[in-house]
């Protein structure tokens, strides 16, 4: 199956032009698009809300993904990368036509130089993330704001000293999956961290 996907916000009304994008590209290689899936909602709003779950839950080994560009699909590096991941396990071919990436598989030369920048540039990302959490925290000492969570109110994680960052990874929309690994811990883990101190909601 080769899949478009379309996503614009609720101000930018150019549905036709990725779906012109998507088309020209697909007939210059020979693709059939069999679906397009749009979507109007702000790059803002979670992965599942943009319907990036679902579409990652019906994509199976040897289907195309195609979209106009990357921003399409994710709000920051971190949950882009974390979505290619995903359709690299899942041996989906991915296209972000504006950008030139071509991503087939985990033995494919090409796929193997993107994802290395990708997790170069996420690193990046996450070393901006980690300094700006340190100087929001230092501005907060510096009023004088107690940090950290009532001694004796819940059982102690090694989640603990990890809030900011989860919560500045959550910002970006990050995917609990990701955030799981990049703490290493599972993300049941995560999860129960998450609602127990009441950083999400159910």
């Amino acid at each position: 199956m080769v899949l478009g996907y379309i996503r614009v916000s609720t101000e930018t009304q150019d549905v036709r032009n990725q779906r012109h994008e998507i088309l020209e590209y697909a007939n210059s290689r020979g693709y059939r698009v069999d679906e397009f899936l749009e979507i109007e909602i702000s790059s803002r709003r979670d992965s599942r809300a943009r319907g990036i779950d679902g579409l990652l839950e019906r994509l199976q080994t040897g289907d195309v993904l195609i979209v106009s560009e990357l921003s399409r699909i994710g709000r920051s590096v971190i949950e882009i990368i974390s979505i290619v991941n995903s359709l690299i396990t899942r041996e989906v071919r991915f296209v972000a036509i504006k950008q030139g990436f071509d991503i087939k598989g985990d033995h494919d030369v090409q796929t193997k130089v993107m994802i290395t920048i990708f997790s170069l540039l996420a690193e990046l990302e996450r070393d901006l993330i980690s300094q700006r959490t340190i100087k929001a925290l230092a501005a907060k000492r510096a009023q004088g704001v107690r940090l950290g969570r009532p001694k004796g109110s819940l059982g102690r994680s090694k989640l603990d000293t990890k809030v900011a960052e989860i919560l500045e990874l959550l910002k970006d929309k990050a995917p609990h999956a990701f955030i799981a690994r990049r703490l290493r811990v599972c993300r049941t883990t995560l999860v129960n961290f998450l609602y127990s101190r009441k950083l999400v909601s159910r």
